[in-house]
């Protein structure tokens, strides 16, 4: 089955809505890239609308740390995640989002990026 990111044709009740439309093209969504934490970096590349590609970054060690006192990136090495705002399973999977905090070489950051959609993982030193 295609993901989609629309209304379900059944209510909550389990009856059918009266007028239900089919899938569209532009209603399609995806499988969410779950970013662990890993040695060797994995990326996909995917097609978007219009033709365009975005690149989907499914496991890395290495984040683009920006210092707030220096005003300053650097890369770093992810060495684990500590908390996730979406979902407390993810500490235990070391899974990644936006929001995620991860304990790096220069102490706890805050991912900034969206992972699965940037292909990069950008964070602020907390």
């Amino acid at each position: 089955m295609v993901v989609t990111q629309w209304r379900s044709r059944r209510k909550e009740s389990g009856a059918l809505y009266k007028s239900f439309k089919k899938k569209r093209v532009a209603q399609i969504g995806r499988e969410a890239a779950m970013t662990k934490v890993e040695d060797k970096p994995r990326t996909r590349t995917i097609r978007t609308r219009a033709g365009g590609k975005k690149k989907v970054l499914l496991a890395t060690n290495i984040a683009n740390l920006l210092d707030k006192k220096t005003n300053k990136f650097e890369q770093v090495k992810i060495l684990s995640v500590v908390d996730s705002p979406s979902n407390r399973n993810f500490v235990r999977r070391s899974i990644m989002t936006k929001g995620t905090v991860v304990e790096t070489e220069k102490g706890k950051a805050k991912i900034t990026s969206k992972p699965g959609q940037d292909g990069t993982i950008n964070a602020v030193l907390i």
